[in-house]
């Protein structure tokens, strides 16, 4: 490999950690800027091959379809959705209802999958008719939720199921369960004050009648296809990201230890944190490591859009711009990794 593709690497790095916040239309397409990165790396490293393209074109097409299916199906039922949140709004309070209704995602996600927890999400927020901020907040804290709950099993998405399979043998022996043994007292506490924050720090604003009259027209065809196609291309240039950008990850990470794994983490902002952890996971761990770059890979996932897949179909299907998600989410994860990385320091 040539002295000058790790640098190369390293500039695609930056410029899809700032452009998106510098430059409006890079911002307002942001799939498209994110393909053209993604194909600029695999060319840098040269690792365009048959098997690669048929992979960014086949591991797409399961979300999508859950995204476009889902919209039918939430178009359909909407005027049951809307009744069950006002009957559970109206028992409980706004509030409460959002505190519950974010934990209980964050859970289930380990189940359902984070894509369908991701798809609930967005719908119950937008029969809220909650105001753009509360909205956006809402969003971003329930997408922290949801995706450290989803990696509390294989199931719930990509990186716990490579998580899992990879520490399968000996000597952790992983099985189902091996991620909520170990995740699960250090989850619990985020999910429950992500949801706390989305609930109760800041009033929560309602749209005025005049401005949600649009919101009431239920999603045309047309739109809940280009919803789904978005993703489609959002996931696509993630896995050519991310299979670009491995020759300067497995450089970093051959040459880091302890406490630099888990800041190495905040990579995942950017890139698929599943391609980190292939990386980054290797059986000859303990179990500290694991946990130290497991918890670091979630968090630092929810601080940008690319971050994980809740995220991306988040933002598509509420309109958060690149600036607005970093704005809220920046904060709360600073804040959560500067926690962890503490408790960290001290139990271990």
């Amino acid at each position: 490999m040539s002295y000058w593709v790790i640098p190369s690497l390293a500039l695609i790095m930056a410029l899809v950690l700032l452009l998106p916040f510098s430059i409006k239309r890079v911002e307002e397409e942001l799939e498209i800027f994110l393909l053209v990165m993604g194909c600029a790396a695999m060319t840098l490293s040269g690792l365009w091959n048959r098997h690669i393209v048929k992979e960014s074109f086949v591991e797409p097409i399961n979300i999508s379809i859950a995204v476009l299916v889902a919209g039918f199906m939430f178009r359909a039922g909407r005027n049951k959705i809307e009744n069950a949140i006002e009957r559970l709004e109206k028992n409980i309070g706004l509030n409460h209802s959002l505190f519950a209704l974010i934990v209980f995602l964050g859970f289930l996600s380990s189940l359902i999958t984070a894509i369908v927890a991701a798809l609930i999400l967005c719908e119950v927020i937008s029969h809220l008719r909650l105001d753009r901020p509360s909205r956006i907040r809402t969003a971003v804290y329930a997408c922290y939720a949801i995706g450290m709950g989803a990696a509390l099993t294989p199931l719930g998405e990509p990186l716990s199921t490579i998580v899992t399979a990879k520490l399968q043998g000996p000597p952790h022996n992983a099985g189902f369960f091996w991620l909520a043994n170990l995740l699960f007292l250090w989850v619990t506490p985020a999910i429950v004050a992500v949801a706390a924050l989305a609930a109760y720090w800041r009033p929560l604003g309602r749209e005025t009648s005049t401005s949600s009259v649009s919101d009431k027209v239920p999603d045309t065809n047309k739109a809940v296809f280009m919803r789904a196609g978005k993703v489609y291309i959002f996931v696509v240039a993630l896995v050519y990201l991310g299979e670009g950008v491995k020759p300067i990850a497995n450089k970093l990470l051959s040459a880091l230890e302890g406490w630099q794994f888990y800041w190495l983490g905040l990579t995942s902002a950017a890139l698929d944190n599943a391609t980190l952890a292939a990386a980054g996971i290797v059986p000859s761990m303990g179990r500290a490591q694991i946990l130290s770059f497991v918890l670091s890979l979630l968090i630092s996932g929810g601080i940008l859009i690319p971050g994980n897949i809740p995220n991306i179909i988040s933002a598509a299907k509420l309109g958060v711009k690149s600036r607005e998600w970093a704005r809220a989410a920046i904060p709360a994860g600073v804040a959560l990794l500067v926690t962890y990385f503490l408790a960290l320091a001290v139990i271990y």
